[in-house]
């Protein structure tokens, strides 16, 4: 099964405090959390979440 990450935004103003990230097997080996934007504001100033 793929991975699941939460993923924080760290904008300031941002109301939103995490969000999951569900992947299917298509995603290619590269991609990371720089690769999203926040699903509420849209900014890009998102962090990995180490559960």
């Amino acid at each position: 099964m793929p991975a699941t990450k939460e993923v924080k935004c760290e904008h300031p103003e941002c109301a939103l405090d995490m969000f999951e990230n569900h992947y299917t097997y298509d995603v290619p080996d590269d991609h990371s959390v720089d690769d999203l934007s926040c699903p509420y504001c849209g900014g890009d100033q998102l962090s990995l979440i180490e559960v």
